[in-house]
């Protein structure tokens, strides 16, 4: 009965904030949309039905209101990061048949200690210091075999907060290789792109080295990692029980475990090879010098990205012997049966729905209210700026949101008394603050799709953790000034 009301409450609601954005002379299109994306919100929270079968609204809807072709939607739906998705399952498939995850986790546990609070520590502070320097989709696969087998090992010893563990462990991996984007420039793309865009159009104004953003990244990316952390554990692990009865049984694990076998082996060098391509595959600029990636090899660089990889990576795995089974290779498309094509078509709606705010010119309509704080005190405007940003970020990709807003920002500089990188700075950390929803960044997806996290759980700590965001922005903005 109760997934029947919420079933109905999802359109209503929806409909709702479709007349009320027209009231507020948003465009019809928009309105449109809007309402699409709270009615897809209400069903995704309440979980009435499957994530797969909200995932549809948009190649309904948008059609039917003559927004979007179901053919430039559908193209949304096989993005090429779906395909470093679909390839990261691949990898973690091959690392478990083999039983390389149980090997990782035992050696985290060597160096963190078994007791979950420090386990959680162990693995946000791999992820944030990996995703330094490659993408947070790359590193949230890279570790995720390693934490769900952490999670299978432990499980067993914590008694009656077993169920909260999963989640934490899950989560700190998702936002801490977001936050770890933050550090640097080539951390995450709406980095990137700033940087770029900076250097070309304000930097006589006001240099902006590698460094200078390192100086701001670190203490703002370390900041929100310990505030994640502190979340984390106040939410999942505050009363979680000790250990009882794990020492015998996990040294019993490793005993069993053995020697690596050849399997493992062969592995753990794909995983590395892997790592090294996505390392290497993009130029590194470290202040005045400048390392070139191996795309720039290619006929064209930007032909080839971290999905392309992905799908390299796995062909190899289904074509690698496995040498202890004669005939065997290191995988078969049998072992890929449990794949989350749900969870594949929510990260498809994701994308659709960052479109489908394009086209209908909500984004743009979100991004002009900012117009209305030009004559705010400067930290209203950036912290307007930022809130916006965020609220984007939630529906539509970081790069996307900063995009969208950057050019807005800029066209109100020579009416403010503010520097441009006083402004647009923070609007930049501000598109890395997509916590809430599942669509919201792929390793948000990815962690997602193991079925141990509540959405309810993610949509309040992501809530936190946007506004606690947002707060240490504006303090560092502050201490910047």
């Amino acid at each position: 009965m109760r997934n029947t009301l919420y079933i109905i409450l999802g359109p209503l609601l929806g409909t709702c904030c479709a007349f009320l954005l027209h009231y507020f002379n948003a465009p019809r299109h928009a309105g449109i949309v809007g309402g699409m994306a709270i009615w897809m919100c209400v069903w995704w929270f309440t979980e009435c039905l499957s994530i797969a079968v909200t995932a549809w609204i948009p190649l309904i809807i948008l059609p039917l209101f003559g927004i979007s072709k179901m053919s430039d939607l559908a193209r949304h739906y096989s993005d090429s990061i779906i395909f470093l998705f679909l390839g990261g399952f691949m990898l973690a498939f091959a690392i478990e048949k083999w039983g390389f995850h149980l090997r990782c986790a035992l050696w985290i546990i060597s160096k963190t200690g078994t007791q979950p609070e420090r386990i959680l520590a162990g693995v946000m502070l791999s992820a944030f210091c990996i995703s330094n320097w490659i993408s947070n989709t790359a590193t949230a696969v890279m570790l995720l075999s390693a934490v769900l087998a952490l999670i299978d090992v432990l499980k067993p010893f914590l008694k009656e907060s077993k169920n909260a563990f999963a989640p934490a462990l899950l989560l700190g991996l998702a936002f801490s290789a977001t936050i770890g984007g933050m550090a640097t420039p080539v951390g995450t793309p709406p980095n990137m792109y700033f940087y770029k865009l900076y250097a070309q159009h304000f930097s006589q104004q006001q240099a902006l080295t590698f460094n200078t953003w390192m100086c701001i990244g670190y203490p703002i990316s370390i900041s929100l990692l310990v505030v994640c952390y502190i979340v984390l554990y106040i939410y999942f692990l505050r009363n979680t029980s000790q250990l009882s009865g794990h020492e015998a049984a996990l040294k019993l694990h490793m005993q069993a475990l053995g020697p690596m076998r050849k399997e493992e082996k062969r592995v753990f060098a794909v995983l590395v090879f892997a790592i090294l391509l996505w390392i290497t595959r993009s130029d590194l600029q470290f202040g005045t010098v400048k390392c070139s990636g191996w795309s720039s090899l290619l006929p064209l660089a930007e032909a080839v990205d971290d999905g392309w990889v992905a799908l390299i990576i796995a062909l190899l795995l289904f074509i690698i012997p496995a040498p202890s089974k004669p005939g065997e290779r290191l995988l078969h498309w049998e072992d890929a049966k449990s794949l989350r094509y749900d969870v594949i078509l929510m990260f498809g709606s994701g994308f659709a729905l960052a479109y489908a705010f394009e086209v209908s010119t909500l984004s743009t309509w979100i991004a002009s209210a900012i117009l209305h704080l030009a004559s705010a005190p400067n930290w209203i405007l950036i912290a307007g700026a930022c809130l916006l940003v965020t609220l984007i970020s939630e529906f539509a990709s970081n790069i996307a949101s900063i995009q969208l807003m950057i050019p807005v920002l800029v066209s109100l500089l020579p009416f403010l008394n503010i520097l441009p990188l006083q402004l647009l700075w923070p609007a930049c950390f501000a598109a890395s603050l997509g916590f809430m929803l599942p669509i919201a960044t792929a390793a948000n997806t990815l962690v997602f799709g193991t079925r141990q996290i509540i959405l309810r759980d993610m949509l309040r700590i992501g809530l936190l953790l946007d506004l606690f965001g947002i707060l240490i922005i504006l303090l560092f903005t502050h201490i910047l000034n």
